[in-house]
Parts: structure tokens; C-alpha cells; sequence
């Protein structure tokens, strides 16, 4: 057994841990509490000698001075932010379905100079909050129209969300825990995949992050004026910034931004015991400056979109079928599925790879007795139940409602806090201890997933054929319309044949994976965790440029810029375009050509509730008035899935383009082109 001598000054340029030998220890203290017939009545100690002194030094790491400086963290988290995020800002096209629909509704804002009621297609788009709305028209104001301005907007909320995510760990877990937190969420898997298109959940993890922040400051602060028991209130600022950033977030995704950080919160001064912390937000004046934010475009939307004849207006739609029916799986129309929860529950893990293997260990720190809860947490114990609270809510919300695969995207910067902190103490830590063993578990099992990821990429372009030149990649695939609804549906499609069309990207992803475990391995038995993370890091930068490379190959499937193209080429004015199935499964063509699309089915999808106002466009056709239009003098382009439709059967139609599984048919010839007359060419 060894006694451990008192800690090293603070202001030594390396500190150590001296034990002493009880034995051979030239002096060593001898204390009556040692004694358990002594347990009353304690002496002073005692000093005895002995000869042969021996003292036995450990070394423990020191703190590194360079994620201890702002000005350093800040900068290298914005170059690894711009490598990752910016590196494919104009490239590829932007997709169909949610893409290019809201990138539709930012257009069209600035066109028609319309900045409360969303418009697609020509058509009342109501339901959907406006922010991210706002900020990709001012782009477009700013930059003009292209693939870069559309994705600008989201990139930097992603900017500002490691950022946020940097600062709220910094102030909770140390100076070298925020960077671990920052770099945790930079290179996440989630976060990357789901900035490939547009949508704001993003965003809301950007609001739910600086909400939470300004709670966990609220709990330390005191001022001047007390709330009617006598307690002392909360700055000013904090709660009036907690009521802005809240509001915010409704303005983002609705009310969700309200509900998630209410449950959150109520949740954790329940189990603290210290509901009366509500009345220092400053209710009053606080909920005064969320009204001043959030009302106004609601107020507005409701009075420019009152109920008409059979319509039911905004109120009805936005509140009670967008949120409340879509909740409990009964919004109207049902056009969208969900995923299993295992499933969903799954993924969430998998969102934060590669640091998921740091999670299980991360949650130990995790207060979770009811003494902790009660007792004088510190400002650590207080963040880690915030962050882990922060988890469950959204988790558990999802798990009862409606899912798709990204929802769980708001709650990622609250696990990179949770594996931030504990990456610090690990990095902290002597050699031999509890955390560097963990540690170097979790660095062995991801080096296991690491090789059998590599194994099967490598398998796969071992038995896998380049395809032939000219080849389109939707020929190679086996569709699962069923699985569409799904945000990465498509890639289910996805066979062994077709995955020679990625090599090269599969290549450096399954050589990047496995030796980024390996370094992280090696370097953290070596007792350099630091240095395994930065190796993470490098791997993940590597790999996301491949999946960046892959998504690039397989666009064409997801997208019809090309198609868009080539009617554009062929255009004239009072021309038409008709969609077999929903506006949203072509939108791009409606993007890049600036043309409103028709849509051949039923009633259904974003379309459907805006056609119904009086005066609103005619989209949706029926077979009966699709042949008329098909039969008139004007020139009808036919986006369709299939060589031959059914639509088309017994007329004349030419095929204009085709192009990663889909074709374009018109009932008159394209221009300098030879005439082709067969439905099914």
C-alpha cells in the first residue's frame, strides 16, 4: 500500500505525484486516527525516521497551454469547420423533395417580396416556420441565386453551433473540454450528413445550445433585486437572452423550440428540488421579449391566411395539423412514414461516430442518485445532468411521436458536451487510471469496428466492376419505392454491382477508417489521448470528404438538375411541365427552370393544402385533363420514373432526357433534333 504526499505547487512547470514507501520512506506520518481504538480522541502527529529515504515520482500530464488560449481554439476550430463544411458548398446539384422545395420558398419570398407567407410552386407553403426561410432569401439578395447562396446560410449555423457548443463547454468543463466538445461535434458524422440538403435542425441544436447555456448561467447569478420571497433574481440579460434565443427557435421549427428546452429545464429543477429558480427568469418581462420575437409573424401569417369557405387557414393548419396531428401520426395528408424506433434510437448513437465508443463512460459523470440531486452540485455535476436531460427529452419526445432518421440531429451538441467533458478528463488523468483505461477499451473496440468496416469496403471493391463509360448509375440499382418516404431511402437502392461506380470513395473510406483506429489505438496505449484524438479527427476529415466524393456519384439519383437543363434548353413561352407523382419528387426542375410544375395524381403532399384557397394555381391533373393538355397546341414536358407510363399509353411522346433514372417526354420534337414518335422510346 502507498500513502500519496500532498499535490505539487500549482505554479510549477510540471506537476507530479509522490508516493511514498511506508517502509523504506525516510519520514513518515504516523496519525492516532490510523489506530481504530483511537476513534474518539484524536493526538497530534507524529514524525518517525528511518533510514534508506526512497521517494517514487509519477509523472501526470500538465495542462496544454495552447487549448487553454481562445484565440488559438477559435481559429482551429473555424479552419476544421471550413475544411469539412465549405470544401462542397456548390457541388453537387441541389436535390429533389425538401431541397430544392425550400430553396423554392426562399425565391419566391424575394420575387413576390413576401416575407410572411411562404410560397412553392406558386402555392401557399404554410407549413413551416420562416427563419431559415429568411436567412437563405437574404443570401440569394446578397449573393444571387446558386447552389453556394442556397447552402451558405446553413453552413454558418453550423459554424455558429460548434462555436456555441466550444463556448458552452469552456464554461462548464474547462478550457480544454470545450475544445473537445468543439471537435467532437466539428467532425461528427450526423451533423455532416444532414447538411447535405436543406432543412433547420441544425439550427434548433444551435438554439437549444445557447438556451441551455444561459440557464446554467442563470443558476450561479445573483443581482440587486429580489422576487417576492426574497431570493435574488438573475441578470437581466440572461433571462431576456434565454427568452430571445427560445423565441428564436419557435421562429426556426415552430413550437418545438419552446417545448424541448421547457421539458428539459423542468425536468432538472424537479429533480434539484428548486422550482422557486423560476421565478428569478424574470417571468414577466421575459416572456414580454419572447412575445415581441415570436408573435409578430404569427400574427401576420394568420391575418394574411384567414379561414376561406372550406379552408381553415394558418392557424388551423401551421398549429393543430402541423403540430399537434403530426404528433400523434394523424396529420393530413398521411404522406410520410417513420422510422422504427430501435432504428431511431440506433441512430442516434451512430450520428456522433466516431466518438460514440467515449459515450458509455461519458454518462458515468452523470449525476443520477437522489442525494446528488439534492445535495450542492458543481457548476460540472450541474452541466452533465443539463446536457444528458438535454438527450432524453428530445429522445423521448420522438420516441412517441412521428420520427425521421435526423430529428435526433438538435440533441447531437448536447452528447459532444457529454464526451467532450470526459475526453478532458481523460487527457487529464495519470496514466494509470480509471479513465485512461476506458479509454483505451473504447480506442480498441472502435479499432475492431475500424477493421471490419475496412474488411467489407475492401471486399466490396475486390468483387465490384467499374461501370462501363456512359453507363448510368440507375441502371445498377434495385428500387424500394416503399423506403422513399425515408430521408436516405434511396440509398437502399443501392446493390453490389453498383457499388463499383464507388471506388475511389470507398477506397480512401475504408483506408482512412482503419488507420485512424489504429493511430488513435497505438497513441492511447501510449498514454497519448490527445494525440489519439487529433488522429480521429484527421480520419474523420478524410472520410467525410469521401462521403462528400460518393454523395457527389450518386446526386443524379436524387436530383433532376439535369433534366431541368435540358428543358430549359428547350423552353418557350406558355411550354408546361407535368410531374407523374408529387410536386416534391421533381422540385428541382421547378428550382432551375423557374417554370411551375403540374402535378399528374391526387390531391397530396406539400401542394395540397394551398391549392385550396381560392385563387390559388391549378397543380394537381387527372388522367382525363393530362391527355387534353397533352393533345393541345402547347408543349407539354412529362417528368416520369418509367420508359413507358401509363400516362402515355396510346400517345405520341419523344424523349427529350433522361438521366439517373428518370426521363423527360414531350408531345412535340425537340428542336434540331430528329422526330421520334414511340411512347415507350
Amino acid at each position: 500500500m502507498k500513502w500519496r504526499a500532498p499535490a505539487s505547487p500549482a505554479g510549477s512547470r510540471r506537476a507530479k505525484d509522490c508516493y511514498y514507501s511506508p517502509v523504506s520512506c525516510s519520514r513518515i506520518i504516523k496519525h492516532s486516527a490510523m489506530n481504530p481504538s483511537a476513534a474518539r480522541h484524536l493526538e497530534p502527529p507524529t514524525i518517525a525516521l528511518t533510514s534508506h529515504p526512497t521517494v517514487i515520482f509519477q509523472t501526470a500530464p500538465r495542462p496544454n497551454r495552447l487549448l487553454s488560449d481562445w484565440r488559438i481554439c477559435v481559429p482551429a476550430l473555424v479552419v476544421l469547420w471550413a475544411i469539412i463544411y465549405m470544401s462542397g458548398l456548390s457541388r453537387p446539384a441541389l436535390l429533389d423533395d425538401a431541397d430544392t422545395v425550400h430553396a423554392e420558398a426562399a425565391k419566391e419570398m424575394l420575387q413576390r417580396h413576401d416575407w410572411v407567407t411562404l410560397y412553392a410552386n406558386g402555392v401557399r407553403y404554410l407549413e413551416k416556420a420562416p427563419l431559415m426561410y429568411w436567412g437563405v432569401a437574404t443570401s440569394y439578395t446578397l449573393f444571387g441565386v446558386s447552389e453556394w447562396s442556397t447552402r451558405f446560410p446553413l453552413m454558418l449555423g453550423v459554424l455558429a453551433m460548434i462555436l456555441s457548443t466550444y463556448g458552452l463547454g469552456r464554461w462548464a468543463l474547462g478550457s480544454e473540454g470545450g475544445f473537445d466538445s468543439g471537435l467532437v461535434l466539428a467532425t461528427a458524422l450526423g451533423p455532416f450528413l444532414f447538411t447535405r440538403f436543406l432543412i433547420p435542425d441544425v439550427a434548433v441544436g444551435l438554439w437549444l445550445t445557447l438556451t441551455f447555456w444561459l440557464f446554467l448561467m442563470s443558476l450561479e447569478q445573483t443581482s440587486l433585486e429580489q422576487t417576492r420571497f426574497g431570493q435574488p433574481k438573475a441578470a437581466r440579460w440572461t433571462c431576456w437572452g434565454f427568452a430571445a434565443v427560445c423565441a428564436l427557435n419557435v421562429l426556426t421549427k415552430g413550437l418545438i423550440g419552446l417545448v424541448f428546452p421547457a421539458a428539459a429545464i423542468g425536468l432538472y429543477l424537479l429533480l434539484t428540488g428548486n422550482l422557486r429558480h423560476l421565478l428569478k427568469l424574470r417571468l414577466v418581462s421575459s416572456a414580454l421579449v419572447f412575445l415581441a420575437i415570436a408573435a409578430p409573424w404569427h400574427i401576420l401569417a394568420a391575418l394574411r391566411n384567414p379561414p376561406q369557405g372550406h379552408v381553415r387557414g394558418f392557424l388551423w393548419f401551421y398549429f393543430v395539423n402541423e403540430h399537434f396531428l403530426r404528433f400523434l401520426n394523424k396529420r393530413v395528408p398521411r404522406d410520410y412514414d417513420t422510422v422504427p424506433l430501435l432504428l431511431f434510437w440506433a441512430l442516434l448513437v451512430l450520428w456522433l461516430l466516431p466518438w460514440t465508443v467515449f459515450l458509455p463512460q461519458s454518462l458515468q459523470e452523470v449525476p443520477r442518485r437522489w442525494r446528488e440531486f439534492r445535495a450542492r452540485m458543481t457548476r460540472r455535476q450541474r452541466a452533465y445532468l443539463m446536457f444528458f436531460l438535454w438527450n432524453l427529452v428530445i429522445v423521448g419526445f420522438f420516441s412517441l411521436s412521428t420520427r425521421q432518421e435526423y430529428y435526433t440531429i438538435p440533441a447531437i451538441p448536447g452528447m459532444a458536451l457529454l464526451v467532450g467533458g470526459w475526453l478532458q478528463r481523460e487527457r487529464a488523468s495519470a496514466a494509470d487510471s480509471r479513465e485512461r483505461r476506458a479509454g483505451r477499451t473504447s480506442s480498441a473496440v472502435l479499432l475492431a469496428v475500424g477493421v471490419i468496416i475496412a474488411l467489407v469496403g475492401f471486399g466490396l471493391i475486390l468483387f465490384s466492376r467499374p461501370p462501363a463509360a456512359g453507363a448510368d448509375l440507375s441502371d445498377l440499382l434495385r428500387k424500394h419505392p416503399q423506403d422513399y418516404a425515408l430521408s436516405f431511402g434511396h440509398f437502399l437502392d443501392l446493390t453490389p454491382q453498383a457499388m463499383g461506380a464507388f471506388r475511389v470513395p470507398l477506397f480512401g473510406f475504408s483506408l482512412a477508417f482503419l488507420v485512424g483506429t489504429l493511430a488513435n489505438w497505438i497513441l492511447r496505449r501510449r498514454g497519448r489521448a490527445g494525440a489519439g484524438n487529433v488522429a480521429l479527427a484527421a480520419m474523420m476529415v478524410v472520410l467525410l470528404a469521401c462521403v462528400q466524393i460518393a454523395f457527389g456519384i450518386f446526386s443524379p439519383i436524387l436530383s433532376s438538375k439535369d433534366l431541368a437543363l435540358a428543358i430549359r434548353e428547350q423552353y418557350r413561352p406558355g411550354d408546361q411541365i407535368v410531374v407523374i407523382g408529387l410536386y416534391e419528387n421533381a422540385s428541382t426542375l421547378n428550382f432551375y427552370t423557374g417554370i411551375p410544375l403540374h402535378s399528374l395524381r391526387a390531391p397530396a403532399g406539400n401542394m395540397w393544402y394551398g391549392t385550396q384557397f381560392p385563387g390559388a394555381p391549378r397543380v394537381f391533373e387527372t388522367q382525363a385533363s393530362f391527355v387534353e393538355m397533352w393533345k393541345g397546341p402547347q408543349r407539354v414536358f412529362l417528368w416520369a420514373e418509367e420508359d413507358a407510363p401509363p400516362a402515355l399509353s396510346g400517345l405520341t411522346s419523344y424523349v427529350v432526357a433522361r438521366h439517373g433514372g428518370k426521363i423527360i417526354f414531350s408531345n412535340r420534337p425537340m428542336t434540331n433534333q430528329p422526330m421520334t414518335t414511340s411512347a415507350s422510346q
